[in-house]
């Protein structure tokens, strides 16, 4: 009897375990062993954030000795203090937090729904044994056709998802069972860590350069629900009948597109998406940029064109929210889809949730409802646009600097912003691993050298070499298309207004308002950095630390050689072969005219320009045809590499 009853206690306790793992959710973090450390540190370690100026613990004391210093420093105003309990809840956050994005993924596009199964993932995962990878293959679980391409049942599909040694977990992809149904979702450090190729270890930081999302979309079940991330000009071009009407917001009524004819579309733009790549603005247009990096201390504005700008970190906050606030729910723009789109917001709401994985999300038009009374029944989040954990700033539904997507995001329990602020704090602490390559200090020496003959420090000056300024497009003569993405939300911009940062969510009534400090910003970089007006846009000048693991380069990413210069040229030659970019090659292509030539004509040919990847612009040669030697360029090319 006694046995039996500590087996039945045993059995009690396995089962309590299994039933708080699914019903709080599991990410995988790494301990101290599992991450590839730095051998250097941010030196300065601020103690406090007001709106991007940062305060010293030193500083701060003697603040804190006066009333006024106190009123300047307090929450009230806007300040943001920078702890080890802050830091501590970054680290959870850009590991662990979806703010509910698994509803969107999992039950509304179909992520898994489809050829690439949660049960076939865990199959992969668990193939590996523990000994970790870059690139997760993961057997497809039915066949489909893409963009002319078939993809049979039972091929290895290769995801760019990566599994750290020792873990049964994908890095960046939580876990959770709601009503009984498991569920995946993406945080940070899906796109903005990676897997060392040789330790097999955690780098934080780093750029995911071979994440597959691209192909990841494609194949979901209903990726049509992203749309406004690819070329659809017009859904009036994929109405085949007017049979599956809808009531628009004005009371008449209007078709919605053929599931199947849009979806066909998106996933044919989807496809083509190099591997690194991710479109991250819903402006119809498909323009996927290279992930960036978290190195993020000193490196503002922040976002390629630079738009995230203001708001606490220096706008670090603001990037952060974009992901989660639009990127992974674009139900949350639904508001303002007829002045960003021309889509009703009815028409909007119905062709994103017309092909809902999940039946419970479905909308058909018989059912007799406007498709926002429909989802209105559905939504786990009701008091704001989307499915994720949202949350009104005062300016909604404007957008402003300190919300370029109108929504800030921010779980209950929480304090406003309280999550993004903590990722920022955390990563600014982060440094780049020191490269795996062997770099002489005179080497190194003089490739500084000939960094300052070419002029390079004209731009990439100071500590984190960069002037942190954006440059107009017409300059920096890149691919255009991005530096354009938010230019029509001029039409629906404001002033930025947050919450206090010790506002809790749920916002309560009389939460304190706070105007966003934007007098300390130049206007014309504000112009470029949204295209506004007559303004052409713009790229950021990006700091240059972490180069050895960020290859391919420029915003496209479109700058990418392999191991060999003559065979693995742009992304044809590199991610489309299961190539990954090398470093110095790509970084040599970068400098040298001829060989960027040869990059850009493998690009064109493997029809990249469709999605804007290019590899063009940022001519600043540092070869013959500018009088410097083949030894001088190698000088620098190991100068580069050398940055941390």
């Amino acid at each position: 009897m006694k046995k039996v009853l500590i087996g039945l206690i045993a059995f009690l306790f396995v089962l309590l375990l299994i039933t708080t793992f699914y019903q709080t959710g599991y990410a995988f973090i790494p301990s101290d062993d599992q991450i590839l450390k730095s051998d250097q540190m941010i030196s300065e370690k601020p103690a406090y954030d007001l709106w991007g100026k940062l305060f010293s613990q030193k500083e701060a004391e003697k603040l804190m000795k006066t009333e006024e210093g106190k009123a300047l420093l307090s929450p009230k105003n806007g300040a943001v203090k920078i702890d080890k309990k802050l830091i501590e809840l970054g680290k959870k956050a850009f590991y662990e937090e979806t703010f509910g994005n698994e509803v969107y993924l999992t039950d509304i596009i179909g992520a898994f729904n489809g050829p690439i199964t949660l049960e076939n993932i865990q199959k992969a995962v668990k193939k590996l044994n523990g000994k970790g990878t870059t690139n997760l293959q993961v057997e497809l679980a039915e066949t489909i056709t893409i963009n002319g391409k078939t993809y049979k049942k039972g091929t290895l599909v290769n995801t760019g998802l990566d599994v750290a040694k020792e873990s049964n977990e994908i890095l960046g992809v939580p876990l959770k069972k709601v009503d009984g149904k498991l569920k995946a979702g993406i945080s940070c450090a899906a796109c903005h860590a990676t897997v060392d190729r040789e330790t097999k270890q955690v780098i934080e930081g780093a750029v995911n350069t071979d994440l597959n999302a691209g192909l990841l979309i494609a194949m979901a079940t209903n990726s049509a629900s992203y749309f406004t991330h690819t070329n659809i000009k017009s859904l009036k071009n994929y109405i085949k009948n007017s049979e599956r009407m809808v009531v628009t917001s004005n009371g008449s009524s209007a078709p919605l597109p053929n599931p199947k004819a849009l979806e066909e579309a998106v996933d044919a733009v989807f496809i083509k998406w190099p591997k690194g790549n991710f479109d991250s603005t819903i402006d119809m247009e498909s323009n996927p940029a290279q992930i960036p990096d978290s190195f993020t201390f000193g490196d503002f504005p922040y976002g390629w064109s630079g738009h995230a700008m203001a708001g606490p970190f220096k706008g670090l906050s603001t990037f952060n929210n974009n992901v989660h606030a639009q990127n992974s729910d674009p139900l949350t723009q639904s508001e303002i889809s007829e002045d960003l789109f021309g889509i009703d917001k009815e028409v909007y709401l119905g062709t994103l949730l017309q092909n809902a994985a999940n039946p419970k999300f479905r909308y058909t038009p018989d059912k007799k409802e406007k498709p926002s009374e429909f989802f209105h029944t559905v939504d786990p989040n009701p008091e704001a646009p989307g499915v994720n954990e949202a949350v009104k700033p005062p300016s909604f539904p404007k957008v402003t600097l300190a919300a370029p997507d109108g929504l800030i995001v921010s779980s209950p329990g929480y304090m406003f912003n309280e999550q993004n602020n903590a990722m920022s704090a955390w990563q600014n602490t982060l440094v780049p691993p020191k490269p795996r390559v062997k770099l002489e200090a005179n080497a190194i020496k003089e490739g500084e050298r000939v960094f300052n003959k070419a002029g390079c420090i004209s731009c990439h000056a100071g500590a984190n070499l960069t002037n942190n300024r954006i440059v107009s497009v017409n300059e920096v003569k890149t691919e255009p298309s991005r530096a354009q993405s938010l230019k029509k939300t001029e039409k629906i911009f404001g002033d930025a207004y947050l919450y206090s940062p010790d506002t809790p969510v749920p916002v309560p009534k009389d939460a304190r308002v706070l105007k966003v400090p934007i007098d300390h910003l130049d206007p014309e970089q504000i112009k470029l950095g949204f295209a506004y007006g007559d303004s052409p846009g713009g790229y950021k000048t990006p700091a240059l630390n972490g180069l050895y693991w960020s290859a391919p380069y420029l915003h496209d990413g479109g700058v990418a050689v392999g191991p060999d210069v003559n065979k693995h040229l742009g992304i044809p030659g590199t991610f489309e072969k299961g190539i990954l970019p090398d470093p110095a090659n790509s970084l040599y292509a970068l400098v040298d005219k001829k060989l960027r030539e040869k990059v850009i004509s493998a690009n064109k040919k493997a029809g990249l320009n469709d999605v804007h990847v290019s590899g063009i612009g940022h001519e600043y040669w540092v070869d013959d045809s500018t009088g410097f030697t083949k030894a001088e360029q190698e000088s620098l090319v190991k100068y580069l590499l050398s940055i941390q």
